[in-house]
């Protein structure tokens, strides 16, 4: 979607326009693309970085039971697009392998400059779920291990969907069946827009379950993987509370607004085993290209706006 149809759509929704006057705030009017104060993640140290997408700090604060300390950081990014663009745009990773169960990289391929030694795309169609229209965490553990296995002296990223939706343990099916509406919205904005009747603290609960969804498969992965693991988010969520300037109720990730609830996100730090012995080496990745409809519908069915 280019700048003027975003636009456009922001003058027929008044809570879009809202939205969008509170971006041009956080971003101070055009003079940051992301947030400056947000934690450089590939400068800090660790063996594996692994990612819960959309996990806010305090959710997971409460929820997790995972071994190791944890701390609060601030994200660069609200949004995944944010945050692998402010993190990625013009690195040399070669010293690193991508394990990722989210499209995202792949769909703006062109214009997020980075080479990894290599990128392990999980939602290609051998790791999509078709029942559940995401990756399973399972699946991503499984993937995660083998490329540990393949590539031992290579720092991992391992990109896991959940806690983002689809709420794949619960039974609603406004998360799952959004593409059948005739607007076609997800769920979040559906919230925001007032289309879709459901208490907060309903949405807070199956939100929160699928976080505990994933948690069993993240600490297998740190049972089963040496050296320095970092676990972290890519951005949080907003259940409902006020952005601001403009006192919105706010739902979901929106790009450029960087409320608490946003880029608060954990930071723990387990420690096991020996340290990987990392070396950078030559770039691996030279995946097959995917038909294009295939990967605008995982983004649809993850619920990405276009």
């Amino acid at each position: 979607m280019n700048t003027r149809s975003r636009l456009r759509r922001a003058l027929d929704n008044p809570m879009l326009f809202c939205r969008q006057i509170n971006r041009l705030y956080h971003r101070r009017f055009g003079q940051r693309e992301h947030n400056t104060d947000g934690v450089n993640v590939f400068a800090e140290d660790w063996d594996t970085l692994c990612i819960l997408d959309a996990c806010r700090y305090d959710m997971f604060a409460r929820c997790s039971g995972l071994p190791g300390r944890l701390e609060q950081r601030e994200s660069k990014g609200s949004a995944t697009t944010e945050f692998l663009t402010a993190n990625l745009d013009g690195r040399d990773l070669r010293d690193t392998v991508y394990v990722t169960a989210n499209p995202q990289l792949y769909h703006n391929r062109e214009a997020i400059d980075v080479e990894f030694h290599d990128v392990v795309d999980v939602w290609r169609e051998e790791g999509w779920d078709e029942e559940y229209g995401t990756v399973l965490p399972e699946t991503v553990t499984e993937y995660a291990l083998r490329t540990a296995e393949e590539y031992p002296n290579k720092r991992l990223v391992i990109h896991y969907m959940q806690p983002h939706y689809p709420f794949i343990e619960s039974e609603t099916d406004f998360d799952k069946d959004h593409l059948a509406g005739p607007q076609r919205e997800n769920v979040w904005n559906q919230l925001l827009f007032g289309t879709l009747d459901i208490e907060r603290e309903d949405i807070w609960n199956i939100y929160e379950a699928n976080l505990e969804r994933v948690l069993p498969h993240v600490e297998t992965l740190l049972e089963n993987i040496d050296g320095k693991t970092i676990i972290t988010a890519d951005h949080g969520n907003m259940v409902g509370e006020r952005a601001f300037p403009l006192l919105i109720r706010e739902w979901g990730h929106p790009r450029g607004i960087y409320t608490t609830e946003l880029i608060h996100v954990p930071w723990l730090v387990h420690e096991s085993g020996p340290r990987r012995k990392v070396r950078i080496g030559k770039s691996e990745n030279q995946s097959e290209t995917v038909d294009q409809d295939i990967v605008a519908d995982r983004l649809e069915q993850l619920g990405y706006a276009e």
